[in-house]
């Protein structure tokens, strides 16, 4: 087996173990806030199963007070930067932030891209086989809050964009899209209205041809960086995060700002929290170096989140509604011992703590997401602007890919749940960035508060029952129609 260089886990007793790394890491987190915790993380025998309490601790340690969350949030980045490592064959393993100090033999150039066509100065989103604008977009946001899809804060925010068509245009700074060519992110969305982007992915030829000729026909920009040499752009295109961090690095710092710097990437098992600790080395280094920096992130809906006192109501009285269910639901729980159909939040649990971890995702998925959540926390509390959005469950193709979660998914609507389809996802999640720019995004008094504005979670937190509880019998009813 090929030892893997660039962003690598730690050396843990001979080898490179991504338990032994999530275990340290969560104790650390843990450790000020509750020791206790802290000890039961670090003394966890098989984190590959056991992970899960654990990570739901770290939410629910913070719920403590502000300072309690923001300190799990520096503690736990403090434990990533100091274990995670670069690696360089023949070399021994160095600290990521020594190594982006190095000077980059071949710096990478730049290509631009503009496009050709006519900037989008009303927002629409596409549903269902139409675009939705105007009054037909609050109608439908109307209906997804209704129907608790999302919390109620999203009308608030999309309504904004709605009202000022002109923030649309976001010609004065510079959005950095890492992961350009992500289903979830904002790119194509971004280049309709006509901003200037800087893309950065994988070098791909097949994903940069395809990138430049959808920045072709719209109306924005694209900048990308290539390194030197002839031949076809596409073939030079794009920096690898986890072996160029050092050149990616040089080439983002030196982009014309204001700079947005939107975290879109996504890998497979371990390597997701390679990628994830590579752009958090990057947001460190460039934080370090300017003032006119802002973050953008998705989080993911299956992880646990603190949820608002009306998302507890509104799920109780599901529950206690759902007259028709009962006679399946007490043998249900009986045969399975309870673990099937559970109530979703103990009723007045303020606020409710809603755990939708999807175990096939595994640790790694989750370290990398929580890496995120403590960097966003982490910056806010230092006062930059940073759009953190909750996006809803969408039919990714990372995620369909997966027949256990393709099939529940398409069983997820028997349970009140809508999955969304990538190019509702990523315009939505689109017009939230653009309304944070604009507007700062509201501060709330605690991390949870911020976490759960204008939260699209399609479901998830005002279902009836616990979401992981009925998994499996929506796997079952859904098994059909993922075929």
């Amino acid at each position: 087996m090929t030892e893997p260089t660039g962003v690598v886990f730690p050396l843990v007793e001979g080898r490179r173990s991504t338990s032994a790394t999530g275990r340290a890491v969560v104790s650390d987190a843990l450790a000020h806030v509750d020791p206790r915790a802290a000890g039961a993380a670090r003394r966890e025998t098989n984190w590959r199963s056991g992970y899960l309490g654990h990570f739901r601790h770290l939410v629910e340690a913070g719920l403590a007070s502000p300072e309690a969350a923001r300190q799990i949030a520096d503690d736990g980045l403090a434990g990533l930067h100091g274990r995670m490592r670069w690696a360089a064959a023949g070399a021994e393993d160095r600290p990521l932030e020594e190594a982006l100090a190095d000077e980059v033999a071949e710096p990478f150039g730049t290509e631009t891209f503009t496009g050709t066509g006519e900037p989008e100065r009303q927002l629409s989103v596409p549903y269902r086989g139409t675009r939705l604008a105007g009054e037909d977009l609050r109608r439908q946001i109307d209906r997804w809050v209704q129907e608790g899809a999302a919390e109620p804060s999203l009308a608030e925010a999309v309504g904004r964009v709605i009202d000022n068509p002109e923030w649309l245009d976001l010609g004065d700074q510079t959005v950095v899209v890492l992961g350009a060519s992500a289903e979830m992110g904002p790119l194509r969305s971004l280049l309709r209205w006509g901003a200037d982007v800087a893309a950065v992915d994988l070098p791909r030829p097949d994903l940069w041809r395809r990138l430049t000729a959808d920045t072709a026909r719209y109306a924005g920009s694209m900048r990308v960086p290539v390194r030197a040499g002839d031949g076809l752009v596409a073939d030079r295109a794009g920096g690898d995060l986890l072996h160029d961090l050092p050149a990616v690095a040089r080439w983002v710092g030196e982009l014309e700002g204001p700079l947005v710097l939107g975290n879109y990437v996504y890998a497979d098992g371990e390597t997701n929290v390679r990628v994830a600790m590579a752009v958090d080395a990057l947001t460190q280094r460039l934080q370090g170096r300017r003032d006119d920096l802002a973050l953008a992130f998705l989080a993911t809906p299956t992880d646990v989140f603190a949820v608002p006192p009306d998302a507890v109501a509104a799920s109780v009285a599901a529950y206690d509604g759902r007259k028709a269910s009962r006679l399946l639901r007490v043998p249900l729980r009986t045969v399975s011992g309870g673990r099937l159909l559970r109530r979703n939040y103990v009723p007045g649990e303020v606020p409710g703590l809603n755990d939708s971890v999807v175990t096939q995702q595994g640790p790694n998925y989750l370290l990398a997401k929580r890496l995120q959540r403590w960097r966003a926390t982490q910056a806010r509390a230092a006062g930059t602007t940073v759009s953190f959005k909750v996006a809803p469950p969408t039919r990714t193709r990372s995620v369909v890919k997966n027949r256990a979660l393709a099939a529940a998914y398409a069983g997820a609507h028997r349970f009140g749940i809508e999955v969304f389809e990538p190019a509702t996802s990523n315009t939505l999640m689109a017009a939230l960035l653009v309304h944070d720019l604009r507007t700062g995004s509201p501060a709330h008094e605690h991390p949870w508060q911020d976490e759960a504005y204008a939260a699209v979670h399609g479901g998830l937190w005002r279902t009836a029952y616990d979401p992981r509880s009925a998994l499996g019998i929506a796997a079952l009813l859904g098994a059909a129609a993922a075929r």
